[in-house]
């Protein structure tokens, strides 16, 4: 049985990590290391808690002595970092926790990974970090996708802690040889979202007959990428992938914020028996928030040629899905949608609109 630490996996992508690689891979248990922030939700895999393939650690990957401990304990034989802080909008209003989880945090499990690796002379040991496509900033309308090559040039405190990070696991490699391999996606989406992010925003909003926030004109471009794809292609990098190397992970379907929003609102609309273009009346226009790059486009020729990864869904397929999920889990999402959490939704949209109109 192959040992393996997934950090962050009570969060959105770590969540789907886990229920991925349970489905998936019958040889490996899976420790969850997860601090349960906000974002945070152990009952996400309530369905796996007496599963002997699974263990939910409580704590946070920046104690350097519990992150041993675990080393020492299972001797994992590798490791998934999903681990951060990633909402961009509070890395303007807090970046101090973004520096601590994404920086100290990482270099945190580096040094524990290092010392393992060491100790146990392990040559099979993999160390994933899984990173973002805005590390290399933003991208003109007719500008070539990013490409690993590409120089890095970030422009939020999230992004700029997010490249930190990276620069740090790939110093460990060049130094000490860890054995990491670096993914950089783009913008996920999918079940277990927390609700403060674009598309379970929209969804949740227009359920509610709520207005729907786009920043600025709704102009700004991502490549979406379902989370299941996402998933498939870090197994892959993990038993594929070369030590050293990085590898982009796009889905291949690049989106202006207007066309993601009007597309969640006319699926709405559908599944709940709307008049069609309802939903599409709650769009707000808000002020652009600081530093918001036009667009970002991953190249992922990379992971389709060395590690075999490709695509499995489109955009409309699996926001199609995505909408049923939250459709059909209401329960969850009142669970994750505390006081705290509406209170900065409502505060931070409503500041954006108050601006706007001066």
């Amino acid at each position: 049985m192959k040992q393996i630490l997934v950090t962050g996996g009570a969060g959105f992508i770590g969540t789907n990590f886990i229920r991925y690689v349970h489905r998936n891979r019958q040889d490996w248990h899976i420790v969850n290391l997860d601090a349960l922030t906000y974002a945070g939700n152990p009952g996400n895999h309530r369905n796996l808690e007496k599963d002997p393939r699974y263990t939910f650690v409580h704590g946070n990957i920046c104690d350097g002595d519990l992150v041993t401990s675990l080393f020492d304990q299972y001797r994992f034989d590798g490791v998934f970092h999903f681990a951060a802080e990633s909402h961009v909008d509070r890395s303007i209003a807090g970046p101090d926790v973004f520096v601590k989880t994404n920086v100290t945090g990482t270099f945190v499990l580096l040094d524990a990974a290092l010392a393992h690796v060491r100790r146990h002379k392990d040559k099979k040991f993999r160390f994933v970090h899984v990173s973002t496509d805005e590390v290399y900033g933003s991208l003109g309308i007719d500008e070539p996708a990013f490409t690993e090559t590409t120089a890095y040039d970030p422009s939020s405190p999230y992004s700029a802690s997010k490249a930190a990070s990276d620069h740090l696991v790939k110093a460990w490699y060049r130094t000490f040889g860890l054995p990491v391999i670096v993914t950089n996606c783009s913008n996920n989406y999918g079940p277990y979202q927390f609700p403060e992010k674009l598309i379970p925003l929209m969804v949740l909003n227009c359920l509610d007959n709520q207005p729907l926030p786009v920043y600025g004109n709704g102009k700004n471009i991502r490549d979406w990428l379902y989370v299941t794809d996402h998933c498939d292609a870090l197994v892959r990098a993990c038993e594929r992938g070369i030590p050293g190397e990085t590898y982009n992970i796009g889905g291949g379907e690049e989106k202006t914020n207007l066309e993601v929003v009007e597309t969640v609102c006319d699926i709405v609309d559908e599944k709940t028996g709307k008049q069609p273009g309802t939903s599409r009346n709650l769009i707000t226009f808000v002020q652009d928030r600081p530093g918001h790059d036009l667009r970002y486009a991953i190249n992922p020729d990379k992971s389709y040629e060395k590690i075999g990864y490709k695509a499995g869904f489109s955009f409309d397929q699996a926001l199609s899905v995505t909408v049923d999920w939250y459709l059909e889990n209401m329960e969850w999402v009142k669970s994750v949608q505390t006081g705290a959490y509406r209170e900065w939704i409502r505060t931070h949209y409503r500041r954006g609109q108050e601006r706007l109109e001066k």
